[in-house]
């Protein structure tokens, strides 16, 4: 079985988290600049199978687009380009940062390590990924 991978878009970091082969659990895999997703994927691709990619849609909370869809949907037609064979999917991301910080702020970390931008980013992610995991499970 293949790997999910899900991302947190950013235009300055950009989270990404993965699955199990089994799809069971979710995982923070790295936090790397947008510029370099397209050499990071391939490098990826090289040994491991992604099913699909997952990627959070920023939202208002009218459900309307936020102002950061605009490049969500650049680097959306960016993975189609590159990776035509990998399907998209878009899951809701409102309030996964806010998610991400409070769950860093509860794990123990020292907190100069709680206050890494990069972390917040690849929680989020598989904040994202772990969502998309449990829609898919009940169906929706």
């Amino acid at each position: 079985m293949a790997r999910l991978m899900a991302f947190d878009f950013g235009t300055k970091r950009l989270g990404i988290a993965v699955t199990d082969p089994l799809q069971i659990i979710s995982t923070a895999l790295t936090t790397i600049h947008p510029k370099d997703v397209v050499e990071f994927l391939k490098n990826y691709l090289l040994t491991e199978q992604i099913e699909t990619f997952i990627v959070g849609e920023p939202k208002q909370m009218d459900s309307s687009p936020s102002e950061s869809a605009r490049h969500v949907e650049a680097f959306i037609n960016l993975l189609k380009k590159q990776f035509p064979q990998i399907p998209i999917e878009r899951m809701d991301e409102r309030f996964t940062s806010k998610m991400a910080s409070q769950s860093i702020a509860q794990s123990g970390l020292k907190k100069n390590v709680r206050q890494k931008k990069e972390l917040i980013d690849t929680v989020s992610a598989v904040i994202i990924l772990q969502s998309y995991m449990e829609k898919r499970s009940f169906g929706f």
